[in-house]
Parts: C-alpha cells; sequence; structure tokens
C-alpha cells in the first residue's frame, strides 16, 4: 500500500504552495522537509510583477492574482500588505525604462503610473531628490514568506514530516534514517538540494545578501527597486549590486540586493556588503546614519536559462518538478501550484507552461535514448 498519492520534496513557500493546492484537490501528500535554511527563509518576501521575459511576466501576472485572493486570509502572523512597489529612475535615460515597463505590465492588465522628479520625492520624501523619476505599481505587496509558507503546511490532507531525503527512484523517497515512503508521484520543490537526488545539475546557485536596520518611525511606504534591478538580477556570471528596499511592519528597513552567480558558500562576503549599502545610500541618504543590526546571505535556484522548471521529469517518469524559481519563488508560488496540480492530474494549466518544461534543457537525442 502506498504511503501517500503524492509526496512532495521540500516545504519552502513553493512545495508548501504545491503541496496544499494538490491537497485541496483530494491529494494525499506527504510534505518532506529538512528543516535547513531555504531561499524561502532568505528572502525579502516581495510580491512583484517582473518584465523581463514574457513567459516570467506572464506567471508573475497570474500568480499575483492568486495572491490577491489569498492575502485576506492569511494569519497576521505573515504580516500581508499591499505597498505598492516604485520602480527608481537615476538617470533621465532610464525613464524610458519605465516607460518601456508599463507598457509590458499593461498588456498584463496590471495598472502602474508614471512619475515625475517631483512626485516620487513626494510619495517617498527620504529619497535623494536627484532622482529622474519612477514607476509606482500601487498593487505590488509583501508577506512573511516562512510564515505563509507554514500556514500553507497546515492544509488538511496534507501530513508534514521533518526528515532528509537522500535518494528517490520510481514511486520512492529514501530517508535519512534508512526508511523510505512510497507514492506514484513525487515532486521536487527542494531547490538547489534537487540536483544531488536527481544526480544532474541542473541548478546554479546564486548567492544573495540582505541586512536589516534597527527599528525606526516609520518613514518609508513603499518598496524601492532601482529600474536596474532587471539587468543585474539576470547576469549569468561574477557578482553585482541593485537596490532595493522593503519598510518592514515595525520600523526595521531591509535592504538588498546581491548576486553572486555560481557561488554556493553562505558566508558573508564583506566587500560586497559594503558596495550593496553603498549603492543603497545612493538612493536613500538617510540609510548612512542607520545602524544594521543583522545581515545574512542565502541561495538561489537558478535554471540555465532563468526560467522554473515546472513539469514531469523527460527521463524519470513520475517525478515532478517545481524548481529554479531563482528570486520570484514567493512571488510565483500560487501560480507555479496550480499549474502543478494541473499537469499532475493530466488537466490543461491555468496559465501555458511550455515555456517552463523541463524537457526544455535535455537535447531530444537525451531524451529520446534514455
Amino acid at each position: 500500500m502506498m504511503d501517500a498519492d503524492i509526496i512532495v520534496v521540500g516545504a519552502g513557500i513553493i512545495g508548501s504552495a504545491c503541496a496544499s493546492r494538490l491537497a485541496q484537490d483530494g491529494y494525499r501528500v506527504l510534505l518532506v522537509d529538512d528543516c535547513q535554511a531555504s531561499a524561502t527563509a532568505a528572502g525579502m518576501g516581495h510580491l512583484v510583477c517582473m518584465d523581463d521575459h514574457p513567459a516570467e511576466l506572464a506567471l508573475c501576472s497570474y500568480s499575483l492574482q492568486l495572491w490577491h485572493q489569498l492575502l485576506p486570509r492569511l494569519p497576521a502572523s505573515c504580516t500581508a500588505r499591499t505597498c505598492g512597489t516604485l520602480w527608481l529612475a537615476e538617470q533621465e535615460d532610464e525613464m524610458t525604462m519605465a516607460l518601456t515597463k508599463q507598457q509590458r505590465l499593461q498588456k498584463q492588465g496590471v495598472i502602474s503610473q508614471l512619475l515625475s522628479r517631483r512626485q516620487l520625492h513626494s510619495l517617498e520624501p527620504l529619497l535623494t531628490p536627484s532622482l529622474a523619476g519612477g514607476l509606482r505599481v500601487s498593487s505590488d505587496s509583501m508577506v512573511y514568506a516562512p510564515a505563509v509558507a507554514r500556514w500553507l503546511a497546515d492544509t488538511p490532507g496534507i501530513t508534514l514530516h521533518y526528515v532528509r531525503v537522500t535518494a528517490i527512484e520510481s514511486g520512492r523517497v529514501w530517508l535519512s534514517a534508512g526508511q523510505s515512503l512510497s507514492a506514484p508521484a513525487i515532486l521536487l520543490a527542494n531547490g538547489l538540494q534537487a540536483n544531488a537526488l536527481l544526480g544532474q545539475p541542473l541548478l546554479q546557485a546564486k548567492k544573495g545578501q540582505l541586512a536589516i536596520t534597527d527599528r525606526y518611525p516609520p518613514a518609508i511606504r513603499h518598496q524601492l527597486v532601482e529600474l536596474g534591478y532587471g539587468a543585474s538580477a539576470h547576469l549569468r556570471q561574477g557578482a553585482s549590486v541593485a537596490f532595493n528596499l522593503q519598510a518592514r511592519p515595525g520600523g526595521q528597513l531591509l535592504i538588498g540586493s546581491s548576486r553572486q552567480y555560481n557561488c554556493s558558500d553562505t558566508c558573508i562576503d564583506g566587500g560586497l556588503l559594503a558596495q550593496m549599502l553603498q549603492r543603497a545610500q545612493q538612493f536613500v541618504p538617510q540609510l548612512e546614519q542607520m545602524t544594521i543590526i543583522r545581515c545574512w546571505s542565502g541561495l538561489r535556484a537558478a535554471s540555465a536559462d532563468g526560467l522554473p522548471l515546472l513539469g514531469e521529469h523527460p527521463t524519470h517518469a513520475g517525478v515532478w518538478l517545481a524548481l529554479g524559481h531563482e528570486g520570484l519563488g514567493v512571488t510565483t508560488a500560487p501560480a507555479t501550484a496550480m499549474i502543478l496540480s494541473a499537469l499532475i492530474q493530466g488537466h490543461t494549466p491555468p496559465l501555458s507552461a511550455e515555456a517552463f518544461a523541463p524537457r526544455r534543457l535535455w537535447s531530444h537525442q537525451e531524451v529520446r535514448h534514455a
């Protein structure tokens, strides 16, 4: 007798969202996690519509619609609120980027507003007055993702096991204590750890660092992001920083962000952290007077082409993938869950998943002869 209808490996925001959707769809779900630090625990929890790739934009847009249905139901521990995002143009020529972003978002039904220098400073007086302007997306939100993941994992129909998975095979996962669990389907949503279970380097690590200030009287209302963030986020080598700031409930400011491609250690890089904070001070000069009380790092799991892997593994029947979301796991978790649940049931997903099909990273010859 099978232990469950499906085993989901990884209880971060992606795995918990998938497990919750599958349980709501009538599946008996075993959710297995090793309690190690995850990208969910290390990130900002910014629910944001990114437009760097058409498929990415469609996934974000659909997922944000689902988030807006979910936000009113979340408990207070999830600190959910609609804060809006201000995309900041440092120079006049970047206002062209703002206009392009606005046009792309509009095609997905996302409303935004171009802002002049004066309008921007009126909305957020702590920003340096030298900025050229920006773009306001009022519908973007924020959550405390670890609390959301825990809430989703409590969905009736889910049994949660805190144990490490050491190997997988057709219909079975092996655990660190030597036991095994069986199910007709296995869904991997455990980020970089999936590489070892599959014996394939499907994902590369993109290390990121964040810093948080002491508590101060609330003075910033929006999530603040520089318009060059997308270019920094999609670099395929080296290190980069880009300004990203979130006002947390209680008066702390969460400051980002950095990226180090193919870097898998979690030690703080002091030099890169200094660059990140200096970049932030260029946008919000008052940060120089604030006290940083903690810094940490995390590892984003990125696919070779920057898009997530959503669907059945092309050479492992019954093994499904929800991997490679990099920095958009929180934003795209609800849409990922809807897509995977539909695919597993043999239904047409609510959003085309062709661009995310795992088989795109295999040559036709590899799949044919597997």
